[in-house]
């Protein structure tokens, strides 16, 4: 039973897709300097549209913890450099990135994390080698590249606790309804299969 969360929201178009669709999970990415970057305070008033069975996942990379802290967020996704002893202060659920440079240290977080996140990069839109992800018994999110064409074989050979999809349910820079039913249909097909 594969989950699906949405990344980079930004519009109020957005949310109104994701609660047509209702995904698991969305996200907004909170960390300055990305292409989908949003201000918190932007991000805090979308939140309120959203249905309330949709999680809110706020993203950051290498912030100060205090800038984490913020009330309308359900989990924090960290997507830097942090270390395992800033994740031991993170008081929400947590999401901790690793792509494969740093998959070898998956061990040091294990204790301070709730979910894992495997990735090729920050947003790079690109597949990373699944062969790679290391073994662990947290639950985690697989992302990088994910898309209509390969959802189906990454549920099957990964069996990922939640797929994580962003630049592929855009067209022009924007969040794409049809893909991103496209996509959804695709993932509870899999969990009805």
């Amino acid at each position: 039973m594969a989950k699906i969360k949405i990344c980079g929201m930004k519009r109020s178009e957005d949310i109104d897709f994701a609660n047509k669709l209702n995904p698991d999970f969305i996200g907004f990415i909170l960390s300055d300097g990305f292409k989908r970057s949003i201000k918190p305070s932007i991000a805090s008033e979308l939140a309120v549209k959203l249905n309330s069975s949709i999680k809110v996942v706020g993203v950051f990379v290498n912030e100060p913890i205090e800038n984490t802290e913020l009330d309308f967020i359900d989990i924090i996704q960290l997507h830097g450099n942090e270390s395992p002893e800033y994740c031991s202060k993170i008081s929400k659920p947590l999401i901790k990135a690793l792509t494969a440079e740093s998959f070898e240290r998956i061990e040091e977080y294990e204790p301070y994390v709730d979910y894992f996140l495997f990735d090729s990069g920050c947003g790079t839109g690109k597949v990373f080698d699944w062969s790679l992800i290391p073994k662990t018994k947290k639950p985690f999110f697989l992302a990088g590249g994910l898309s209509a064409e390969n959802l189906a074989q990454a549920i099957d050979k990964i069996q990922p606790y939640s797929i994580d999809v962003s630049s592929s349910v855009e067209t022009d820079g924007k969040k794409d309804f049809n893909k991103m039913k496209d996509v959804i249909n695709i993932v509870r097909s899999k969990n009805n299969g």
